[in-house]
């Protein structure tokens, strides 16, 4: 099995415990990211998650300590338990990642990353999320960030779908019908 199927297959069967036992699903992407960054942060964590000659126990006792200090829920620290024992902490970047995919898809969201040229206020955004769910009917998670080289407008990148309204953008696009015209 590839990375990929291994990363995925965890993540569907992690959304699948989130929905059954209407878990709120919020709190535990925020408690998994959590752990996730902690693992990235701390060599010494993840040296001993990942080391095999390490007794499973010991590492239990870890996450305990870890789960009790941060507050994470049951259902996140029995997830990073089963990870810890398949010796999937490796990828728990992409799991989670995986998660929250699978997670927005179950839930009807869309994933937006929307680049501007300028800093959009509140009013500006809800706009273009308005705009994103009409054409998506989906409901809407978007992140920003800016690019002053796009010189004006947006670019919205949905999926592998990207609506260009860029000034920038526009340019090439006249260009191109300059030189098909020539």
């Amino acid at each position: 099995m590839d990375l990929a199927s291994v990363t995925s297959t965890y993540a569907r069967a992690f959304v699948d415990v989130v929905l059954d036992k209407k878990l709120d699903a919020s709190r535990t992407l925020r408690e998994l990211r959590a752990l996730g960054d902690l693992v990235a942060r701390n060599s010494d964590l993840r040296r001993v998650w990942e080391n095999p000659a390490i007794p499973a126990a010991k590492k239990r006792d870890v996450l305990d300590a870890i789960v009790a200090r941060e507050g994470i829920s049951l259902p996140v620290r029995n997830f990073v338990a089963v990870l810890m024992d398949h010796r999937r902490v490796p990828f728990l970047r992409r799991i989670i990642s995986g998660f929250e995919q699978e997670l927005n898809h179950r839930l009807g969201f869309a994933e937006a990353e929307v680049t501007s040229a300028r800093d959009l206020d509140d009013a500006e955004k809800r706009s273009l999320e308005a705009q994103v769910q009409n054409l998506t009917g989906k409901k809407v998670k978007a992140s920003y960030s800016r690019d002053r080289s796009i010189l004006g407008g947006a670019v919205i990148k949905v999926g592998s779908t990207i609506y260009d309204g860029s000034v920038l953008g526009q340019l090439h696009e006249i260009r191109k019908q300059l030189a098909r015209s020539t």
